[in-house]
């Protein structure tokens, strides 16, 4: 197995996308891979999940290569049916205990090869791990080389200090380190969470139906004249067995959708979910610019920041749940939970 990140050369690929209508100039993100659960505690498990959500300038993905930072220990990959799994291992940097044990050397970068995953489709990787004495505040990055039929894109920019990871054209996956402090301040019980991750809700606006869990709904202000706007949440199911959203209504706005949006032949398009969004038994689901997202047809206003927006909800099992966005800046990239 070729270990891409041992090479010293360094080829950084931005995927294009022609402009969609004001829904879509709104999604100023490049859909890069990202992590699912953005924030974790200091000396914790930590369950990493890769999101993929296209293949290079439209061709396949054929194989993921992540680096595993100093200090990110125990990782144990989960495999995936039709791809192979190739692991590399090496010396840490220094000895970290592990159940009483010093432990001194571990993976270092995880393979997942020989698979096809089309442009048109979406698909994660999985790791679990336990992160170390990290410091609250401290970012780690995860490099990661997306290897296509027609090439490679390159996720492995590492901002700078000060810097907002957003600037760069390639971004490395990033984990923000929280404190307990910060989990505490959250007001929840973590043990009614479930499978739900309480360090990435931490900080954030959480409503509950069933079985259901929706963390920091937002929002971005719109110029005037703008007519629609996206939504972004997240959605966890602490169930077992699955659940699906499909549909929502707001008093803001004429209609709600469910949308999707997806990369083909270097052009980004947007559809709705007719048959509304899945969610498996202990998933989180991200609705996140450049990726699934609500969007608000024909807004009654304009959004402005600082305000919020009500809507509601409805699940197939869980039933209706009623919400609020915090509108957050004209081109921000992320709830407040999310900012860098």
């Amino acid at each position: 197995m070729t270990i891409l990140f041992s090479s010293p050369r360094r080829l950084i690929v931005g995927v294009g996308f022609a402009a969609l209508a004001v829904a879509a100039s709104q999604t100023s993100a490049l859909a890069h891979i990202t992590l699912a659960t953005a924030e974790a505690r200091p000396n914790a498990y930590y369950k990493a999940v890769f999101q993929v959500p296209h293949g290079c300038d439209g061709a396949a993905t054929q194989a993921i290569h992540v680096r595993i930072p100093e200090g990110v220990i125990g990782v144990k990959p989960m495999p995936k049916p039709g791809w192979t799994l190739a692991i590399a291992r090496g010396a840490y940097a220094k000895s970290y205990q592990s159940h009483g044990k010093a432990v001194a050397e571990g993976p270092k970068e995880i393979v997942w090869s020989g698979g096809s995953l089309s442009d048109d489709n979406y698909d994660e990787f999985v790791f679990t791990s336990f992160v170390t004495d990290f410091s609250p505040g401290q970012a780690v990055f995860f490099p990661v080389v997306q290897n296509c039929a027609n090439g490679e894109a390159r996720w492995d920019q590492i901002a700078a200090n000060g810097q907002n990871p957003h600037d760069l054209k390639s971004p490395a996956p990033m984990l923000r380190i929280i404190s307990e402090t910060t989990v505490a301040q959250a007001g929840m019980d973590h043990s009614s969470m479930g499978k739900t991750d309480a360090a990435a809700m931490a900080g954030s606006d959480i409503f509950k139906a069933g079985d259901v869990v929706v963390a920091a709904p937002w929002t971005r202000a719109t110029p005037g004249g703008a007519k629609v706007a996206g939504g972004y949440l997240r959605i966890t199911n602490n169930g077992k067995s699955p659940d699906r959203l499909v549909g929502a209504t707001s008093p803001g706005a004429d209609r709600v959708e469910v949308h999707e949006m997806s990369m083909t032949n270097g052009v980004m398009k947007m559809r709705p979910l007719a048959d509304g969004l899945v969610l498996k038994p202990g998933e989180t689901v991200e609705l996140k610019p450049g990726g699934y997202h609500m969007m608000f047809m024909d807004i009654k206003q304009p959004l402005k920041a600082g305000e919020t927006l009500k809507a509601t909800l409805t699940f197939e099992k869980a039933g209706k749940l009623d919400v609020t966005f915090k509108v957050n800046a004209l081109g921000a990239t992320g709830g407040a939970s999310h900012q860098h």
